[in-house]
């Protein structure tokens, strides 16, 4: 279960131990090892964004099984948590990408509105959102908001699976003349090479301010998870395909990504 303080947690040797590769296998998420993401993935399981369930493990819309999930929309809700993640995710920008070369903030329908929304506001940036498709109706518009060509742009988005959604909007943006090189998430899985290698084809960097290497470590620290909560998510992390096909998950053949 992923109750609060309620189970002993694993040493944080165990927690950090590595496997190179993932069954898909290359590891591209670890812990970042960073103030703001250490306390983003505490943040998370406070206001229970985190959810641990390895009995009755989640099914993806690929078919994958998993045994945590998570929903950062909650995170809308909780002031607090909000602004001291909106001011870390700030801070990780403005040190991985730099302010001063993002002209407009913008955020992917509909989960990355409200932060491109809190961030543009934090640093006095212009805002825009990107719809999945056009409307169909009006101007038929598929960016909404003022967005002149050759601008800088940073997509927002709440997380990051494999990162197939982010080339919707990477290239709705691209097509109005948008100069895009960084997406940032609040979220990002990390155990799926697909995600940093779907965008960097395009050109595109994917930033994070957590990722499930995160979450776990915050869980066993503040016992967030119990014991087999903690050894069931670190085995689907460190193997998720495995982990999947173990627990009822079919193979993702017909859908080859998670689609986020």
């Amino acid at each position: 279960m992923a109750t609060k303080k309620k189970a002993t947690s694993a040493s944080r040797s165990a927690v950090g131990s590595t496997a190179k590769h993932l069954n898909g296998k290359a590891n591209h998420g670890r812990a970042s090892g960073t103030a703001e993401s250490r306390d983003t993935a505490r943040l998370l399981l406070d206001i229970e964004a985190i959810h641990c369930r390895p009995d009755n493990p989640y099914i993806f819309t690929s078919g994958r099984a998993s045994p945590v999930y998570i929903d950062c929309r909650k995170i809308i809700s909780f002031p607090e948590a909000r602004a001291r993640i909106m001011q870390h995710a700030h801070k990780a920008i403005d040190r991985e990408i730099g302010w001063s070369k993002i002209d407009v903030v913008a955020g992917g329908e509909t989960a990355g509105i409200p932060f491109a929304a809190f961030l543009a506001a934090l640093a006095k940036k212009p805002m825009v959102y990107v719809r999945k498709q056009p409307k169909g109706f009006g101007r038929m518009a598929q960016i909404e908001g003022d967005l002149k060509p050759n601008k800088r742009v940073l997509l927002v988005e709440d997380l990051a699976t494999d990162g197939g959604s982010k080339l919707v909007f990477i290239d709705a943006l691209k097509k109005a003349e948008a100069r895009v090189t960084d997406c940032f998430v609040i979220f990002h899985y990390g155990i799926f090479p697909q995600s940093v290698e779907t965008l960097a084809v395009a050109g595109v960097k994917l930033h994070a301010l957590a990722t499930w290497w995160d979450a776990l470590e915050a869980a066993a620290k503040g016992k967030y998870f119990d014991e087999k909560g903690l050894a069931e998510t670190r085995a689907f992390l460190e193997a998720p395909e495995q982990w999947s096909a173990n627990h009822g998950g079919r193979p993702p053949v017909s859908r080859p990504t998670l689609g986020r």
